[in-house]
């Protein structure tokens, strides 16, 4: 609830806390003195709050007073109409299920992660003969070593560059590897020993796959070592050939450890969490540090009341932050939280070894966790300038298009195809505090029901999906409008900008009039004027004459921002479904082949198209092909001859 809706309720807020608090005294009868966790409802069903306890009937005790309560406190106690209670045995697995139920259910008024994306890993697969290095996301269902989590997508890709000139891996699919003729771009470019066409046997590869695993498994002083006696070695054979070979990747390897930023020497494995604190807004800095190396940092701004202090965001933060994701045996924090024993009780109990959590005084802990606390400082003051620019130019914007008030949520559409082929439908939003990345969108078509090409029909079938799923979600507007306010964006969009002039305009005007919301959606249009020049877009508007901006106008150039982005990411949903076609063999459709027998037709015949075009007696010659599956195969592929 926002701080001005809080002030307006002042007057009421004394009798609604007394209502609130009779329906907590009442529950508070039948609790058990026992640890546990409790959910605050509201009249709607709504989990207003989520709690652990020690002990239910004391802590619960607590929301009952009709007085003395925090403001915050007081805010939820009037709004709650029920309660919700889970016993459990101790208040280790209370703390473990609270930190579930807050990132299920997310509660208005607990502290909550904004971004709980799952963090990417490297594998070395060990399901090939010649292993991939490869950036991993999601369940580790593969066969192979995990090393990370990184911190962000962007360093697993600079980390596997850079591993790729030091120990020549390659990070190609295993259907691509089964295809290969010839060395591919990467060997070329001395970035794949090419396995693929017998360039390397499979055993000098295997030795430079185990390189790389030393390496990212702490050892890289022991793999340095290695390269340069092999280096010399040649050298002493007189190689210069393959000396230069290991000297080059000597000089890779010592990019990558330079690369990594501050490696600490006595901390094998840490996460580092500094907290900062400044305009009412809080920011944790969380650095990873895995086998003595610098694995990137992240820093995340938890949606959290302005009265909480920084121990306290922190606390909420750290319970929520390990729900789902791995733990290291050492936790480094910047200041002390409340139950600092109990969080590494629960930790120690998921991970399955003892986790400490603690708070280093002097030394190179100290070094961390202040860098960690600079880091912190810095990423909040950024964020504190960019959300002043942001909130400055969504004024500009409603002023520019006569908009009600500075729009909270703002939606933008585009499309992406080919000739038709692999259409997708996007959506992008962004508010206050610039792009809301976890609530983009994106609709594939279905093939065969529009007509290929035709974006006019694309962006009906978009809008009617999205508006039509938002109806039956929220309601209408003003429904959607009576909850009580957040820091969340609102479900329903202030502004809707369209990728396209006034024929997309009205198709889709038209989807909202069948919905009956027409009235209810703010709609723009934006035409990339004559000659397709930036700088002179048009907007559209119903019923009103394009309006064009000057060029060095601020509102052109944050649409802009918003188009292209919509650009990105329409186009970037589009080539994924288009490189996953193509990844996809027509030896696939064929019941009972296998990728064994599928790679070994790839590599008797050298493409699928061969394999289609091969006899009867050319198939027998196959390796592992029998005179069933040949005749499986030739019977697919000639049924219509």
């Amino acid at each position: 609830m926002s701080q001005a809706r809080s002030d307006e309720d002042s007057v009421s807020a004394p009798v609604s806390v007394l209502r609130g608090a009779a329906v907590i005294a009442d529950y508070l009868k039948r609790l058990p003195d026992r640890p546990g966790v409790y959910r605050m409802v509201n009249a709607a069903s709504e989990v207003l709050y989520v709690g652990k306890a020690r002990s239910l009937k004391k802590r619960v005790a607590s929301y009952a007073r009709t007085s003395g309560l925090p403001h915050r406190i007081a805010r939820m106690v009037a709004e709650t109409a029920a309660m919700e209670f889970v016993t459990t045995e101790t208040e280790t697995e209370a703390l473990l299920l609270e930190a579930n139920l807050i990132k299920r259910l997310r509660p208005r008024f607990n502290v909550l992660m904004r971004d709980d994306k799952s963090f990417p890993y490297i594998l070395i697969t060990k399901d090939h003969a010649a292993p991939a290095i490869l950036k991993h996301r999601g369940a580790r269902d593969r066969k192979g070593d995990y090393y990370g989590p990184f911190a962000n997508a962007g360093a697993v890709n600079r980390t596997i560059n850079a591993l790729q000139k030091a120990f020549l891996l390659r990070s190609c699919s295993d259907s691509v590897y089964d295809s290969r003729t010839r060395p591919c771009l990467l060997h070329q470019i001395k970035r794949c020993a090419a396995p693929c066409t017998g360039v390397v046997d499979l055993e000098t590869y295997g030795d430079l796959a185990q390189e790389g695993r030393a390496f990212l498994s702490g050892k890289s002083a022991a793999v340095r070592q290695d390269l340069a006696a092999k280096m010399e070695a040649a050298s002493d054979r007189l190689d210069f050939e393959l000396a230069a070979v290991y000297r080059d990747r000597i000089s890779a390897f010592a990019a990558v450890t330079g690369t990594q930023g501050i490696n600490p020497q006595t901390v094998e494995e840490a996460d580092v969490f500094a907290v900062h604190q400044e305009g009412g807004q809080t920011c944790i800095e969380v650095f990873f540090f895995r086998t003595y190396q610098n694995w990137g940092n992240r820093a995340y701004y938890p949606r959290a009341d302005k009265s909480l202090t920084g121990s306290e965001v922190l606390e909420a933060f750290l319970a929520q932050f390990y729900d789902d994701k791995p733990c290291p045996r050492l936790v480094l924090l910047s200041e002390a939280v409340e139950d600092m024993d109990l969080l590494a009780q629960a930790l120690t109990l998921r991970q399955g070894f003892k986790v400490d959590v603690t708070i280093p005084q002097r030394g190179e802990k100290k070094d961390l966790v202040d860098h960690a606390l600079v880091n912190a400082r810095e990423a909040l003051g950024r964020r504190l300038a960019e959300s002043n620019s942001q909130s400055r130019l969504l004024a500009s914007l409603a002023t520019t298009f006569n908009l009600p008030a500075p729009p909270r949520r703002i939606e933008v559409y585009d499309n992406s195809h080919i000739a038709g082929a692999h259409a997708v439908g996007a959506m992008i939003v962004a508010g206050p505090e610039g792009f809301i990345k976890g609530q983009y969108r994106k609709w594939n078509m279905t093939p065969g029901t529009l007509t290929p090409g035709d974006d006019y029909a694309m962006m009906r079938e978009v809008f009617t999906r999205r508006f039509a799923r938002l109806l039956k979600d929220e309601g209408r507007r003003e429904e959607s409008e009576d909850t009580p306010a957040s820091d969340d964006p609102p479900a329903w969009p202030d502004l809707v900008l369209v990728d396209g002039g006034r024929g997309q305009l009205d198709a889709v005007h038209a989807v909202l009039s069948e919905l009956g919301i027409a009235e209810e959606v703010t709609l723009i249009g934006i035409s990339k004027g004559p000659d397709r020049d930036a700088g002179r877009e048009r907007f559209h508007r119903r019923e009103r004459p394009p309006l064009q901006l000057e060029p060095r106008d601020p509102v052109l150039y944050f649409v802009q921002r918003l188009r292209d982005e919509a650009h990105r990411f329409a186009i970037g949903a589009h080539r994924q479904k288009r490189s996953k076609a193509i990844g996809i063999s027509t030896l696939d459709e064929i019941a009972g082949i296998g990728p064994s027998r599928k790679r070994a037709l790839l590599h008797h015949f050298g493409t699928a198209k061969a394999v289609s075009r091969a006899s009867l007696e050319d198939l027998l010659q196959a390796p592992g092909i029998s005179e069933v599956i040949a005749r499986l195969i030739w019977n697919h592929f000639n049924a219509s001859s």
